[in-house]
Order: structure tokens, then C-alpha cells, then sequence
């Protein structure tokens, strides 16, 4: 049974594109679906992680209105903060799940005990995981996953 849910930012929370406007403020946009499929997973008792290898004051917001408490940007490292957590929550990898995109996801994706990508991620990636979303990253990939994990806590 999945406890942890650990998800990447660029690329599967957003569509990984980065806009800035002429005042250097950047834009990221989130999918309301994700959205509401990580306050699910949360009402059912499953925590959820961020960590990605940018920083971005949006994430901080987003996450925020979502309840969410482990945010982890600028990680150079994501397999320190996935131990880390493991060992916080006292889990074994089969009680968390991943979903990546890029290349700096594949160790975390190969540990987790259902890993997932969106549709747009990388060769590498698709190969290692579990799942692979009928849906691009930042439109709905990430609720298609957390649906799956909800279907089978539930049965």
C-alpha cells in the first residue's frame, strides 16, 4: 500500500516549459485535475513529497494551497531526499511511489515501489517505470497516477 507519493515539478506537475515575461518574472502553469487528485490522496492518508531541481516561488505557492508539506527545490541530489524521507515515514520502498520525467529521476524511479511518468518523458524513463500516463506532463498525468494508486488502496 502506497504511504508516500514523491513527484517531480518541470515536466509532470507542469508541462515543463518555462515562460518569462519582460520584467524577468517567470510563469509555470498547474493542472486544477493534479490538483485535486493530490488533496485526494491526502484526504486518504498518503503523504505527498515534492522535490525538484529548480527553485521557484511558485512551487512554493502551489504546493501550499495544496496542503502539501515536504517541498524540497534547487536538489541536486533527489536520492538524499527520498532516503530522507523513507526514513522520516519509516517506509520501505514499496510503500512509495515516484513519478518522473528526466533523467535526474531514474534512481529515485527505479527504488520506488510503483514509479510513473507522464507521456512526454524521456526514452530512459518510460523504460524503468511502471506506469506510463496516457498524458503529457502538467495535463493530468499526475492525477492519472495518483487515480491508479487510490484504486488499488481502496480494493
Amino acid at each position: 500500500m502506497i504511504k508516500l507519493i514523491i513527484l517531480d515539478v518541470d515536466g509532470v506537475l507542469t508541462d515543463g516549459l518555462i515562460t518569462y515575461d519582460s520584467e524577468g518574472r517567470e510563469y509555470k502553469s498547474f493542472n486544477v485535475k493534479d490538483g485535486y487528485g493530490i488533496v485526494r490522496a491526502r484526504r486518504m492518508g498518503i503523504e505527498i513529497a515534492v522535490v525538484t531541481g529548480r527553485f521557484s516561488s511558485m512551487v512554493e505557492k502551489r504546493c501550499s494551497e495544496l496542503g502539501i508539506r515536504e517541498v524540497y527545490q534547487g536538489v541536486e541530489n533527489k536520492l538524499k531526499i527520498y532516503n530522507y524521507l523513507k526514513e522520516k515515514y519509516d517506509l520501505e520502498d514499496s510503500e512509495i511511489a515516484v513519478m518522473g520525467d528526466d533523467i535526474p529521476d531514474i534512481e529515485l524511479l527505479k527504488r520506488a515501489g510503483l514509479s510513473g511518468a507522464p507521456s512526454d518523458a524521456v526514452e530512459e524513463v518510460k523504460k524503468v517505470v511502471n506506469f506510463v500516463s496516457s498524458k503529457p506532463g502538467g495535463r493530468g498525468a499526475v492525477r492519472e497516477f495518483i487515480d491508479l494508486i487510490l484504486s488499488e488502496k481502496v480494493e
